[in-house]
């Protein structure tokens, strides 16, 4: 007996699945897919660590302009601003290369760019490639 509307169970006759070649096609097509997309994916990511070194310079210029604020001289003690609610993104790396009480001046590095970035205030030493007061710049 059977039911209005309802399909029969019984498998199409003459279908097949894909064969062996028409798989294989598409694994080679998505793999050469994958093969293009890896460089724009290095190189976005690069992109990212080089915008979150930008990022922190600019944060430790405010922190260390509200650290001279309140104690009339730069620190070069990164653990001073790092009480005061400093932080670097992860991997990046921050160094104080001096801090006088008329300036500063600090690079940032990421382990995954091969780029250094540098910034500097009042008569501190432009570190890196750091050219103009107060700009970030990186090489």
């Amino acid at each position: 007996m059977r039911f209005r509307g309802i399909p029969s169970l019984r498998p199409f006759r003459g279908t097949t699945g894909f064969t062996l070649i028409e798989l294989l096609i598409v694994i080679v097509v998505v793999g050469l897919l994958a093969a293009l997309a890896m460089p724009r994916l290095s190189a976005t990511k690069g992109k990212s660590f080089l915008a979150a070194m930008r990022s922190d310079l600019r944060n430790f210029a405010a922190y260390e302009e509200s650290y001279f604020y309140d104690m009339s001289v730069y620190t070069p003690n990164l653990s001073d601003l790092t009480s005061r609610g400093f932080r670097t993104t992860d991997g990046v790396t921050i160094t104080v290369v001096e801090a006088t009480a008329t300036g500063w001046s600090v690079s940032a590095e990421h382990p995954s760019v091969v780029e250094e970035c540098g910034l500097f205030i009042g008569n501190a030493a432009p570190v890196g490639p750091a050219v103009s007061e107060g700009e970030v710049a990186c090489q």
